[in-house]
């Protein structure tokens, strides 16, 4: 099967489509036909070796993979599993990377239905929106009259923050780049900013505050209304170590501890994302589309920055 593929940390030049092996689903798992998948912020970094030590963990030994969420059709299934069948289009993510290919064997609870109709080039958008219903839901359990902002509003993550924020009934406050804020407003936001010109003093106190950004966090942080919540969903891509040793000594030191997690995208989630799909709460945004063999465009994409919504990689390209 076809794959992208890196050998060694550097620029999005090093990524190639190489050939796999399909993968062997053994008794436990299921084999989905991958049709679309995206690029994530994490995936940047773990190719870049911005991660220090931590890359070889994250990413394994070389050949190493790509891709994290997916949209695909199973089209096998272990004889241990129940509950999926033969030609169901299907949603998830994996436990590691690996998506960016023509085939992946997933476990059964990691992936659900996808909502009928939807094209897979615009469903695989939602899959991260697991992270968001985590974030604000489990993490922050907003409340409706709260007031949250959402940093990087019109990103991948932060489209689906201002989405469900309006839809538990939060009074959101955006944060984009000045070209982004009719989006952000169209997706439910009752105030949206220029991030490049609005200082965070200038923001007023928020009872909810999501990071998608991961960089500037003590200001953020400070804006914390008495009994605020932080979650942050990401760091800093470029001093991603110096990023994560702030938030966990958050938990110690100053007013109000950041939250960060890694995601768990159980199948109960997955379900609840496409329950707010079919209710009108939640729809992907999507800022371009690159085919399998230049998943280095799509690197370089996200890269760049200015993206609305997610980048998204047709896989049978």
């Amino acid at each position: 099967m076809r794959a992208a593929l890196f050998d060694r940390y550097g620029p999005p030049e090093v990524i190639y489509q190489g050939r796999l092996p399909v993968p062997d689903h053994g008794d436990d798992r299921v084999l989905v036909r991958v049709l679309a998948t995206s690029v994530n912020g994490g995936e940047l970094s773990g190719r870049s070796g911005a991660l220090g030590p931590l890359g070889g963990l994250v990413m394994g030994g070389p050949p190493r993979r790509l891709g994290l969420d997916f949209v695909g059709d199973v089209v096998a299934v272990g004889a241990n599993v129940r509950g999926v069948g033969v030609g169901e289009r299907v949603w998830g993510l994996l436990r590691g990377f690996g998506a960016a290919a023509e085939y992946v064997a997933v476990a059964p609870d990691r992936i659900a239905a996808v909502p009928r109709g939807m094209d897979p080039l615009q469903a695989v958008a939602i899959p991260v929106a697991t992270t968001t219903v985590t974030a604000l839901r489990d993490k922050a359990r907003l409340r409706p009259g709260e007031r949250l902002l959402v940093r990087g509003a019109t990103g991948g993550v932060g489209v689906s923050g201002v989405q469900l924020g309006r839809a538990y009934g939060a009074h959101v406050t955006a944060l984009a780049r000045a070209e982004h804020l009719d989006l952000a407003r169209e997706l439910g936001a009752d105030e949206a900013f220029d991030y490049r010109t609005t200082a965070p003093a200038d923001l007023g106190r928020f009872d909810v505050v999501l990071d998608t950004v991961g960089t500037g966090l003590p200001a953020y942080r400070a804006l914390l209304a008495p009994g605020g919540r932080m979650v942050a969903v990401s760091f800093d891509l470029d001093r991603p170590l110096r990023s994560l040793g702030y938030i966990l000594g958050s938990a110690v030191h100053g007013r109000g501890r950041v939250r960060f997690f890694s995601g768990n995208p159980r199948r109960d989630l997955l379900e609840e994302v496409a329950r707010l799909v079919e209710a009108g709460d939640l729809r992907p945004v999507v800022d371009r589309v690159f085919p399998l063999s230049d998943l280095a465009g799509a690197h370089r994409a996200l890269e760049a920055g200015g993206v609305r919504g997610k980048v998204v990689v047709d896989t049978t390209a």
